[in-house]
């Protein structure tokens, strides 16, 4: 199994968390990847270097139609392709690896912030006030993502405001909530330490930018989508302008 079927493979049917998470968006332009940076991205739609508003519009409905459809990434590589043609867009890397990225991360996001919505709505809080981190079993694994995998904490842990996944480009990790009784089956008496979060620094190349993460995630992906995008309105969103 490729590392993208460990993401995919759990993308089954659409919800309408997940649908909603994406609708709400605004769409926005950009000359990069790290314009809209971090929580913004709860907020905002954009594909890096994508710098016109039809061409964000135009990449907005395909990966609404993957979302609601059920579209394969075989057929959101033909749609690129035909958008690219359409809008005549210069884009950065190889056609069939940059659909991937795009298809692959906002598909991603949505699920999470879908599930997260699910797994925080009151009645599920009280049958299952933990959480647990599965990781992807992908083939070629983030060593620290593998470290976490099994994790028990509480729903409520500070943990889950930077490591509720995805952690990072292509991962495939979840979070699968847990019982009273479910604890108890796996043996636990109580929740497991809660990793210290550490301050990370990376350099953007193309502006010298200095940007600020967490060790174990990739870059700009510190945050919880689901609740940045339930509990913050897009004005107070670092990085997007309302």
């Amino acid at each position: 199994m490729s590392d993208f079927a460990t993401v995919t493979r759990a993308l089954d049917l659409p919800f309408d968390e997940a649908i909603a998470f994406l609708r709400d968006k605004l769409s926005v332009t950009s000359t990069g990847w790290t314009d809209i940076w971090q929580k913004a991205n709860a907020k905002a739609f954009t594909v890096a270097g994508a710098t016109t508003d039809a061409l964000v519009e135009d990449f907005r409905r395909e990966v609404m139609r993957a979302l609601e459809s059920g579209t394969t990434l075989a057929e959101f590589r033909q749609g690129f392709d035909e958008i690219v043609r359409k809008h005549g867009w210069e884009h950065v890397g190889k056609p069939g690896w940059r659909a991937r990225v795009i298809y692959e991360t906002n598909l991603s996001m949505a699920y999470s912030a879908g599930r997260y919505v699910q797994q925080t709505e009151p009645e599920t809080l009280l049958a299952f006030p933990y959480w647990q981190y599965v990781h992807s079993g992908a083939r070629h694994p983030r060593k620290q993502h593998l470290a976490w995998n099994g994790l028990v904490l509480r729903a409520d842990d500070p943990f889950w405001d930077w490591a509720y996944p995805p952690n990072g480009w292509g991962c495939g990790c979840r979070v699968r909530p847990v019982s009273e009784s479910g604890m108890r089956r796996q043996g636990r008496a109580a929740t497991d330490v809660a990793p210290e979060r550490i301050e990370t620094t990376t350099v953007n190349k193309r502006t010298g930018e200095v940007l600020k993460g967490s060790e174990g995630v990739d870059p700009g992906f510190d945050y919880n989508p689901g609740k940045a995008w339930r509990e913050q309105p897009a004005a107070s969103v670092p990085g997007l302008e309302s």
